[in-house]
């Protein structure tokens, strides 16, 4: 009888072809599996909260599997990290009933984006932030981000390869705080669309350079249409901070992590 666990995976999503398994295993999916599976000494499948593109990463994804072997959970965490890459780790693991799925028994997902602001592009935190050199007006940004907050049909920053059935999402909230250089936009949602916090960030940038009034993103909402919106903003900074679950199934909302890192 197989028992199903729920697992907390962080990953520095430089080096990967997002999270969905492709042909070529170069995928956070495909080395997580692989490693299961050598742990596991049999094939182990898993089911994600939320699928992350190429170079985005992820502090605490949550995957669920079904064990084909007995183990400690315990063993379950440093027996898979021994067949993990340095920038992927399992943080955790946890039973739960046949009835949880990673995804569709997620009540919200959290995602939060790094920008470093800054004359020079960055170095130590390439990859890990998104850099802008023009400086950015917090109070400008705040009034545009409170314009999207609520359920609305965020079409103008859905990606054209999106496959969710609706593009009508709950908002829940955009916090944005600074600390020093680096700006960090936190965002909370039902769900999210393909690219919809990457094409929101372009937005809001745009807004915080001056190039377009707080209005305007509820112009852009309104139209429903991704020509009207500004390009994509990088994956650089984009964490999967994770999705969140009733409390009945006991587990984690965050896992450590380096305090500029939200």
């Amino acid at each position: 009888m197989t028992q199903r666990l729920a697992l907390g995976i962080s990953y520095r999503g430089s080096a990967y072809h997002g999270w969905q398994s492709q042909p070529d295993g170069c995928t956070v999916q495909d080395h997580l599996e692989q490693a299961l599976s050598a742990f596991a000494d049999a094939p182990v499948t898993t089911v994600c909260a939320g699928r992350t593109d190429a170079g985005v990463h992820a502090l605490n994804q949550v995957v669920h599997v079904d064990a084909p072997v007995e183990r400690e959970p315990f063993s379950w965490v440093r027996g898979t990290n021994r067949f993990l890459p340095p920038d992927i780790a399992v943080q955790w693991c946890q039973p739960v009933g046949a009835d949880f799925h990673a995804r569709n028994s997620a009540r919200g997902r959290r995602y939060a984006y790094l920008v470093l602001e800054s004359p020079v592009r960055p170095a130590l935190e390439a990859g890990l932030a998104g850099w802008v050199f023009r400086p950015l007006d917090g109070d400008a940004m705040r009034a545009a981000a409170a314009l999207l907050v609520g359920t609305h049909d965020f079409s103008a920053f859905r990606a054209a390869a999106c496959q969710a059935a609706s593009p009508v999402k709950e908002l829940r909230a955009i916090t944005i705080t600074r600390r020093g250089a680096y700006w960090r936009f936190d965002f909370d949602a039902s769900a999210f669309l393909h690219h919809m916090v990457r094409n929101i960030m372009g937005c809001l940038i745009a807004v915080g350079q001056g190039r377009h009034p707080p209005a305007w993103i509820g112009d852009v909402l309104a139209s429903r249409r991704r020509e009207v919106a500004a390009p994509t903003f990088a994956p650089d900074g984009l964490y999967f901070v994770g999705p969140y679950y009733d409390a009945r199934h006991g587990l984690p909302a965050a896992v450590p992590a380096f305090d500029w890192i939200p």
